[in-house]
């Protein structure tokens, strides 16, 4: 069978495509693009999904047996965890079991390169050749041997918070662990550092099938923390991480979702208040305010298409040269990273560095965006569409179609972005993002405004434009 790599591995479905079997293969590939750069050892985890320490222990085996010295976890743990542990043990790559927010019926092989993060394309391409091209290994082979990072893992959480301001927080924090990779991990650390907040964790025993929804951390998966929030005042806050707990959400008193654009400008100015400096990096689909915000600032800006590898790429340019160090960097869907951490998505630090925020301030989540939003002059209304099409659908012609709009639902086109998809940049600050997926039928339309009404008859429109140029929505 094919077996196809995204831009943070591979992804399948348990016992139908990934099976002991292909794990095997891709393990064994992924063993002789690290030999052939000279690599010899790796470090293995694994999530809470079905089957995670088997898998785990099938590919510690293979890479074992074609010559390379493998660090197994003891135990499941988050991503961002197992990436660190990479650079920690000074490894020349690693292997994350996870399909990190995809439903409970996936499990994925996530590669990672040597410094922490998302490996490259480069690296990605190789494994891909040496699946095609498999070389026998006559050498001897290589050790396991089990790892535990947590100890270690806490103590660079450390470096990277203000544990006074934390310490000195008293308010009631619920982690949502979504039953995936962070249960037990949060309220660790919570003891770890002395913290005196009252720490909560939902769904916080693993559970294969993440207690019934997709482990992803937005609205529709987080009824229950929302209602645990809604009897909430002040500056309690709620966190969610996903499967794999390499993105993070938050809800706040009042049951009030706290979107991605939203967490990433608090935890902007909230860095930059500490006094630290670098560029602010983006994906093309976040949020207008992330860019006015770096600009009343005084912060450098860089725009990426969507993808946190592109994200990783800035994160290395800053470390080889101090000039183009990154402040933080950010996707649409919850991923961040900040300066002097591992170049990785890491919802564990970002859980921490929201309430650090609030803690140092004294003020909610929702108040601090405000000050930003009339610091800015911009207020933020955002909602996403993801549209199931035909099989057949022809998005390359819809994008071409899309640059030739001159309004949605009224606002005139002003300009556009073709970095990623297109963007349209519409009057007002309104934007209208279409971007098509690379591997399946599906567009995403994400649209920001200053109105809800204006968020929902923008959207509403842009999704009758794209379903319109669709035979079998037609039919």
């Amino acid at each position: 069978m094919p077996i196809k790599f995204g831009t943070d591995g591979w992804r399948d479905i348990i016992a139908e495509d990934f099976t002991y079997e292909n794990v095997m293969r891709v393990a064994r590939a992924h063993a002789q693009a690290l030999r052939a750069t000279g690599g010899t050892s790796v470090v293995v985890g694994f999530d809470t999904r079905f089957q995670g320490a088997g898998f785990a222990r099938v590919v510690a085996e293979a890479l074992a047996e074609t010559g390379l010295n493998v660090l197994l976890a003891s135990e499941y743990l988050p991503t961002p965890a197992l990436s660190f542990a990479v650079v920690h043990r000074g490894a020349a790559g690693g292997v994350m079991l996870t399909a990190s927010h995809n439903p409970p019926q996936y499990s994925g092989y996530k590669i990672k390169g040597a410094y922490g993060g998302s490996a490259t394309p480069a690296l990605v391409a190789e494994v891909e050749r040496a699946l095609r091209e498999p070389q026998p290994h006559n050498g001897p082979p290589g050790s396991i041997r089990s790892f535990d990072i947590r100890e270690a893992y806490y103590a660079q959480l450390d470096r990277q918070l203000n544990l006074a301001a934390l310490r000195a927080y008293e308010g009631h924090v619920v982690h949502d662990a979504m039953g995936g990779a962070a249960c037990g991990w949060l309220t660790g650390y919570a003891q770890h550092a002395g913290l005196r907040a009252q720490v909560t964790e939902l769904h916080g025993r693993p559970d294969p099938m993440f207690y019934g929804v997709n482990p992803e951390p937005i609205p529709q998966n987080l009824g229950e923390l929302m209602g645990v929030m809604a009897g909430e005042t002040g500056t309690a806050l709620g966190v969610v991480t996903d499967g794999d707990a390499d993105r993070v959400g938050a809800v706040t008193a009042g049951g009030r979702f706290f979107n991605s654009h939203q967490i990433f400008a608090v935890l902007i100015r909230h860095l930059h208040g500490r006094g630290l400096r670098g560029r602010v990096v983006k994906t093309v689909s976040g949020s207008r305010v992330i860019e006015l915000l770096a600009g009343h600032l005084g912060l450098e800006l860089l725009e990426t298409p969507v993808g946190f590898k592109y994200i990783t790429d800035a994160f290395l340019e800053g470390q080889a040269d101090d000039a183009k160090a990154v402040l933080i960097g950010g996707e649409e869907s919850g991923g961040l990273s900040s300066r002097g951490h591992i170049p990785e998505r890491d919802g564990l630090l970002n859980s921490l560095l929201m309430l650090e925020a609030v803690a140092a301030s004294g003020k909610s989540l929702d108040t601090l965006f405000a000050e930003i939003e009339a610091e800015v002059g911009f207020r933020h209304e955002y909602d996403r569409a993801d549209l199931h099409l035909s099989p057949g659908f022809d998005k390359e012609a819809l994008m071409r179609e899309v640059q030739t709009y001159t309004d949605v639902a009224g606002h005139p086109v002003e300009g556009k972005k073709t970095i990623d998809g297109v963007k349209l940049l519409l009057s007002g600050g309104a934007s209208a993002m279409f971007r098509a997926s690379g591997t399946e039928p599906v567009v995403r339309v994400y649209v920001e405004a200053q109105t809800p009404g204006d968020v929902q008859a923008i959207l509403g429109e842009a999704t009758r434009r794209v379903l319109a140029l669709d035979p079998g929505q037609r039919a």
